[in-house]
């Protein structure tokens, strides 16, 4: 059996809703990591993905917004808004000069 990949079209929604938990979260870091600066996506989901906030919060912060659309007892939708660029990874800022 084979699983569709969900992808964002036209309408910039992507529903996950369907998607096995084992690709969704790399899913939706990897379509957020890919939008250009000032570009957003809409993302459905079948519960509030509150881990996954948790997890933009640690890994982005300060380069995205997250608002609720809506929230159904069975599809809840988030935009999120790619504020500016990200640092490449592994070029994350020291506080320790020389490392």
């Amino acid at each position: 059996m084979t699983t569709d990949i969900p992808r964002v079209g036209a309408d910039r929604i992507l529903d996950v809703r369907q998607t096995p938990c084992s690709i969704k979260h790399g899913l939706i870091l990897d379509t957020f990591i890919n939008l250009g600066e000032g570009e957003c996506f809409i993302l459905r989901n079948g519960h509030d993905p509150v881990p996954l906030r948790y997890q933009f919060e640690a890994e982005f912060p300060g380069t995205f917004t997250w608002e609720h659309v809506h929230r159904l007892p069975d599809d809840v939708a988030v935009k999120i808004t790619k504020l500016r660029a990200l640092l490449p990874r592994g070029d994350l800022p020291s506080s320790c000069p020389g490392h």
